[in-house]
């Protein structure tokens, strides 16, 4: 059974989360509502996960995670918050977590997080990590929607494909390629592609 301590500074929020988890087979065997609780709890119980808010009293929950990860590479770390920021989904990769899943997720979507995490604990999941690593090397001001289409062009799909995959007509994505060569300063889709490698704008 996967033993899991729950870290969040509501008792409401940890009440509800043991009932959920232990529902679905959890060990819940630990609860924390500060960062000094958090490492007290985690060092003595050893737990297989932790599930963890960014907001806590005496601090943050990027430092649970990155004391955490220091003491353990096999420990699944899952955060829980309600920041739907790209920089704090990154900065939480960045510290260590393997997870990180929206307080406003389904059950579900929490519940593969655990899993993913005891099995890849040194992985990083979460929604919108694509878009979230391209924004933050953004500095063409391409808009959330250029971003689908120019992910789209080194597989070398053309512009009916491209309009097919994003439900579009292809007279709106021949706006969004004018917009993207424009943004990029280039003139054909090889340029784009090559100067979207470059910047890390795409991931293939």
């Amino acid at each position: 059974m996967t033993r899991v301590v729950i870290i969040d500074d509501h008792a409401v929020v940890r009440e509800g989360l043991k009932s959920a988890l232990s529902a679905h087979g959890y060990d819940v065997c630990a609860e924390a509502a500060s960062q000094a609780e958090a490492r007290a709890q985690i060092a003595h119980v050893n737990p297989d996960v932790i599930v963890v808010d960014l907001n806590l009293p005496d601090g943050t929950g990027f430092d649970v995670i990155s004391w955490a990860r220091g003491i353990s590479k096999t420990i699944g770390i899952v955060v829980l918050t309600l920041n739907t920021t790209d920089s704090h989904l990154i900065a939480a990769m960045n510290a260590g977590a393997s997870a990180y899943i929206l307080k406003s997720a389904p059950l579900g979507d929490l519940i593969a997080a655990i899993d993913f995490s005891t099995h890849s604990p040194l992985s990083f999941s979460a929604k919108g990590l694509s878009q979230a690593m391209a924004s933050r090397n953004n500095n063409f001001h391409l808009t959330a929607r250029e971003f689908d289409v120019l992910g789209l062009l080194p597989s070398g799909a053309s512009t009916k494909d491209i309009a097919l995959a994003l439900f579009l007509s292809q007279a709106t994505i021949k706006t969004h390629l004018a917009s993207i060569f424009r943004k990029l300063e280039v003139t054909n889709r090889t340029a784009a592609v090559s100067k979207a490698r470059t910047h890390n704008l795409v991931t293939e």
